[in-house]
């Protein structure tokens, strides 16, 4: 069955895509939970460990605190409390810290460090998943054993404001809430408005036993402008005025004889350089956690705070209000808290600590006998048993106290070491499913290579022998094998199978699919190995593979990049690969450059027809001029074309040069200042208007000479649109307007901009549809996609910040000068031209200051326009600026190859290696992160990565689908 480049693929990609997905359900696991289904109750606590008859023990321990005041301010980092700047930002709360009744820690979250897993860590104690980053964005009810549901059903009436993940998680669970939304990162007062205006009425009733309050701003503001905007300040002191309110209330309603009150100030994570988050830098998982009672000894100085792992809060807060400790909670309790309570309490609160982890450590390993932690608690608890046998005896001597500390330092070992084996053991694997899903992709991939000849051939197009392969015999009998494999794996696996548990037509389909792929793939490689040599297809037409040295640098910097994957530090600097091998290839080009105009000149000249002054080695043809930027000016001499030939690669140098200073990426140097943190601070505004404003009229100069007269208009009135944007919401001053004016959302300037996207996409539309539809007019197909191109360029000016347009404009200028006088005039071929416009939309892509942690995914762009959080234009918009630089290389790629000067199997032979380019490292990267699943780093740098290529293999499957339908519009043109 002969088949289209484009469509074979096509294919290939949107079954890669499906199969990515398969293997990403197995692989990030499902965090590890008791079997148990019911949750912990307190008649399921184990009494006090006695060695003899055991008298009436207690099996309850009395709360610690009466009321407790959970003050959760989003991304805080600890520096912003304990850091020098400290007593500046928060000074009453530093005062706590260092005079106070308190005690102070720096609390690791774990990554992903995300607002929504870090909720289900404080409230579970467990550690979400890596999956959970995706679940953020619509958190559905936390069904698992919980703080907040042992707290409602032990009667305590709880109070909460903020943040309406919570409300999401715990619905029902609170007696008064108010809930507002976390994606409106536009907003930064309003959002924590909503949550103080409640706190008067409330801290005078005593209708309640738990407040929660969950305050936004400060994440929304390290969103908009980073951790060194001058917002930071204000919004800190505003957030330490409300602590001193709350503790300065609590004070005066707390009564002899009662129980003390606790207050908690919390982050949830914390924040980059950048002001994201999601990563594993230090300034992201590290944040501040303060315990405020009068329970707690007086401070008499500031101290180093010790490091605790954040969800040690959840024990701690659990047992201080006589609640049991969730069922799945890795956390340790923070001995400190109780350090002032008699030594039997201490040692009661670490023994339901450490039964808790034992039994979640036999229900999680099969060979937990064999854990050193668990041996260390079963012995720390008969010591325990024969000290408090001593102790009831009435036996009060020095020696017995020193006995009792020594069992508290075997309980704190104990648990330290249990905490850490669960913490490693995370989750579990779905393994089955990953190989499936790894076994589909590699099919995939050998079904691509071994393609390549006719993909690439004058005809552009595969002979698949589908109906040959469907028919044969070892098809049946590879699916009776398959599904007998499946049936054994299913019924004998020990823990849950996705894969198992589909419905058993989509099971055969993937078996049937995963049968067909391997007779195909068999008879494709005999019918390759049969054939005589020299047999073999070329793009030169010869008898065989010619490779240039462009040729050998594409393909061994491709190989090396893949390659370089394997490596957690080639992952973090990512970038610099990509750098390195953009450098490469413009010198490389800057040679072929000088070969085709300079060295093979002298042979040419005396040819009749040529002078000195004319190349007779790239002929002219009629109607073979491109519209450019040049001709428009008339520098577009016989003469200067070659001297302009040989500036392209140059110049492109020098902007990716002045590129990589712009933003710092990765993660060794991220934290140094680059160009972009100059430009964006105050003192420096009018240079960075006057730089967005040039950056605006060249983006126009470069994009509107391919448009219509009516898409010419809209883009200039919707570029003065993305200006007036920028300036309303900050970013710019007008010249008319005063430094430090009023800010606006600049919601109505976005949608203006908007207007005018929609109008030139519609206009491009009209054109291709009517060149697809009505008249084969290449001419009008081409305009159309330019006009599409256009409208696109109008959004990702909207889109990408003030210091980043920039970017855009030298994307634009390299793509200009690199079709003009590169790719056009020295005769590169659909291949090389896609494979080089793969390397720039990845440079572009870090260019950006984008890098394979999620924290530098910048979500403030999905609220462009938007009065508050719609979940589907939000995620578009978001990936859509993530990912601009390689969809504005693959969108130029397509209009270039579908340009009417073009072979007609240009575009067929770009979509073909734009989906082996993609498809080479994302199933490089499936076996390595399965290999690698072990590794110290494979949360913190494979798994984000891993999610990263995901993102781009469906991206690449969308605009693989685009080509199809251009080449089939062009071949239906042709006559």
């Amino acid at each position: 069955m002969w088949v289209r480049s484009s469509v074979f693929a096509s294919f290939c990609l949107v079954l890669e895509v499906l199969s990515v997905a398969l293997f990403l359900r197995g692989f990030f696991p499902v965090p590890i939970k008791s079997s148990f289904s019911s949750k912990s109750k307190l008649s399921h606590l184990p009494a006090e460990p006695f060695t003899g008859s055991a008298p009436n023990l207690s099996k309850v321990p009395d709360p610690l605190f009466k009321r407790v005041v959970i003050v959760l301010i989003d991304a805080l980092r600890e520096d912003f409390v304990f850091g020098p700047n400290g007593r500046k930002y928060m000074p009453y709360t530093r005062h706590l810290v260092e005079r106070g009744s308190t005690h102070s820690f720096v609390a690791k979250a774990r990554p992903p460090t995300v607002t929504m897993p870090r909720i289900k860590a404080l409230t579970t104690g467990s550690i979400p998943g890596f999956i959970d980053v995706v679940m953020n964005l619509n958190s559905p009810a936390l069904l698992e054993d919980n703080l907040i549901w042992q707290a409602k059903t032990a009667g305590k009436r709880m109070v909460f404001y903020g943040d309406d993940t919570w409300v999401k998680l715990f619905p029902k669970h609170f007696m008064e809430y108010d809930g507002t939304t976390s994606f409106f990162v536009s907003d930064y007062t309003e959002v924590d408005n909503n949550v103080t205006r409640h706190l008067d009425s409330m801290l005078k009733r005593d209708d309640w036993d738990i407040l929660i309050l969950h305050y936004l701003g400060l994440d929304h503001i390290g969103h908009i402008s980073g951790p060194h905007s001058s917002l930071i300040q204000p919004k800190l002191m505003e957030m330490d005025d409300i602590l001193k309110k709350i503790h300065g209330s609590l004070i005066l309603k707390e009564a002899e004889g009662a129980l003390p009150y606790l207050l908690v100030l919390c982050g949830d994570h914390g924040m980059s350089e950048t002001g994201s988050h999601g990563g594993s830098s230090a300034h992201e998982v590290n944040t501040p956690l303060v315990l405020i009672s009068p329970a707690f000894k007086r401070k008499v100085g500031m101290e180093k705070p010790p490091t605790v792992e954040q969800v040690d809060l959840t024990p701690t807060l659990a047992l201080g209000l006589g609640l049991p400790i969730s069922q799945n909670s890795v956390g340790r309790f923070i001995q400190p808290v109780v350090e002032e309570a008699s030594l039997r309490d201490q040692l009661r609160f670490l023994h339901l600590n450490g039964h808790q982890l034992s039994c979640l450590l036999k229900d999680s390993m099969p060979a937990y006998e064999k854990e050193e932690g668990y041996e260390q608690f079963r012995v720390a608890e008969k010591s325990h048993g024969n000290w408090l046998k001593l102790v009831l005896e009435g036996n009060t001597s020095e020696v017995l106290n020193n006995i009792g500390k020594k069992v508290l330092k075997q309980y704190l070992e104990a648990l330290r070491v249990m905490s850490a084996a669960l913490s490693k053991q995370m989750g579990k694997y779905d393994m089955y499913s990953m190989v499936v899903g790894m076994g589909l992709v590699f099919q995939l991939l050998l079904l691509l290579l071994l393609a390549m000849p006719e993909a690439l051939s004058g005809a552009s197009e595969v002979d698949l022998p589908v109906s040959s392969a469907l028919l044969s015999l070892p098809f049946y009998l590879l699916c009776l094998l398959l599904s007998s494999v499946h049936m054994l794996v299913c019924t004998s696996a020990e823990s849950a199978c996705y894969f198992c548990s589909l419905s058993w037509g989509l099971v055969f389909g993937a078996v049937a699919l995963s049968s067909a792929l391997l007779c195909i793939l068999v008879s494709m490689a005999a019918r390759r190995g049969a054939k005589p040599p020299g047999k073999s297809p070329s793009r030169a037409g010869g008898s065989g593979w010619s490779l240039s040295e462009l040729d050998v640098l594409l393909l061994s910097g491709t190989a090396g990049h893949t390659l370089s994957l394997s490596a957690s530090s080639f992952v973090e600097e990512e970038h610099q690969v990509w750098y390195f091998l953009l450098n490469t290839l413009c010198l490389v080009v800057f040679q072929d450059v000088c070969r085709k105009y300079f060295r093979e000149r002298s042979a040419n000249i005396g040819v009749v027809g040529c002078s000195e002054d004319e190349d007779c080695l790239l002929p002219s043809k009629e109607g073979d001029a491109v519209a450019s930027p040049l001709t428009d000016l008339g520098v577009m001499g016989a003469g200067s074309e070659r001297w302009l030939a040989l500036a392209t690669p140059l110049l492109t140098l020098a902007c990716c040069r002045l590129l990589r200073s712009l933003n710092q990426t990765g993660v060794q140097w991220v934290h140094l200042p680059d160009l972009g943190h100059w430009l964006n601070s105050s003192e420096h505004k009018t240079v960075l208007s006057l730089l967005a404003a040039m950056s605006l009229a060249l983006i126009y100069f470069l994009v509107q000479r391919r448009c219509s007269w009516v898409s010419k208009i809209a883009l200039a009135l919707g570029l003065l649109g993305v200006y007036s944007y920028r300036a309303a919401v900050g970013s710019v001053v007008l010249p008319w307007q005063q430094s430090g004016g009023n800010m606006s959302k600049g919601t109505m300037k976005a949608r203006f901009v908007y207007v005018f996207v929609l109008g030139i996409l519609f206009t491009g539309s009209k054109d291709l549809l009517r060149s697809q539809v009505i008249t084969a007019d290449a001419r009008l197909k081409s305009r159309g996609l330019w006009e599409i191109y256009s409208g696109v360029v109008l959004l990702m000016s909207l889109l990408f910040r003030a210091h980043n347009l920039p970017v855009l404009c030298c994307c634009l200028l390299v793509q200009s000068l690199m079709a003009q006088f590169i790719w056009k005039k020295l005769h590169y071929d659909a291949a090389q031209t896609t494979i080089m416009h793969y390397w720039f939309g990845q440079a572009f892509f870090y260019f950006q200051g984008n890098s394979n942690s999620i924290a530098t995914v910048d979500i403030s762009v999905g609220f462009v326009g938007l009065e508050s959080y719609v979940e589907a234009p939000a995620v578009f918009l978001t990936a859509l600026s993530t990912y601009a630089g390689p969809l504005l290389w693959a969108s130029h790629l397509i209009c270039y190859l579908s340009s009417e000067n073009r072979s007609s199997v240009a575009v067929g032979h770009g979509c073909y290696c734009l989906a082996l380019l993609r498809s080479v490292p994302a199933a490089a990267y499936v076996v390595l992160v399965t290999a690698l699943r072990y590794h110290l780093f494979i949360w913190s740098v494979f798994s984000p990565k891993l999610l990263y290529e995901s993102m781009h293999t469906l991206l690449t499957a969308a605009i693989c689908l685009i080509f199809t339908t251009m080449e089939q519009s062009h071949s239906s043109s042709r006559p």
